[in-house]
């Protein structure tokens, strides 16, 4: 009876440390890891990073330059079995255990924000008229949709640090805030 007891009490704190694992994971960090080269020179491929989900969980502000984790899919409505469901199927975890490739969550930067107006024009890229500064681009970037793109009310505009290399904004359009995972909290 004692062994038994040993046994459950053992089972019991086990499954309150999975259940606080599993509930971290989903609100609160998780590590990741950088598939590509879109980020260089800040982060390269297979870096390791841990993700801040506190924005997303607490529906705080996205700033400028962050750089974020966003759930690609932009064509579909994101929901929290979602948030359950990837959290399970794409972190470190199942990637280095089980080789199950990330191929819905990308790390870009915000450059943009609802109600923003970017033009490009003679490799130049403003935002509501004014030049970005933007000293951690790895080189000028050479291709940008033609004509004024405005920024959505709930959305964001991201791109890859580099440019030239970088699936992004320019490409899926802007991204709904809730498709923003989380912020960069730490490369390690």
């Amino acid at each position: 009876m004692k062994i038994l007891k040993e046994v459950l009490d053992w089972f019991v704190h086990i499954a309150i440390a999975v259940i606080v694992a599993f509930v971290i994971t989903i609100f609160i960090a998780q590590p990741s890891y950088v598939h590509g080269m879109s980020m260089a020179p800040a982060l390269l491929d297979q870096d390791k990073i841990l993700v801040n989900k506190l924005p997303h969980s607490l529906k705080m502000e996205i700033d400028y330059g962050d750089i974020v984790i966003i759930d690609s899919r932009v064509d579909r409505e994101r929901n929290f079995k979602d948030d359950i469901i990837d959290t399970l199927r794409y972190n470190l975890i199942a990637y280095k255990l089980l080789g199950i490739d990330n191929e819905i969550y990308w790390v870009k930067r915000v450059i943009g924000k609802s109600g923003d107006v970017f033009c490009y024009k003679d490799n130049i890229l403003t935002r509501n008229g004014e030049v970005l500064d933007e000293p951690y681009i790895k080189e000028t970037m050479e291709f940008f949709p033609e004509g004024n793109t405005v920024v959505p009310e709930g959305s964001v505009f991201v791109m890859g640090d580099n440019r030239n290399n970088s699936t992004d904004s320019r490409i899926i359009g802007c991204v709904p805030l809730d498709h923003v995972i989380g912020k960069l909290l730490i490369r390690f």
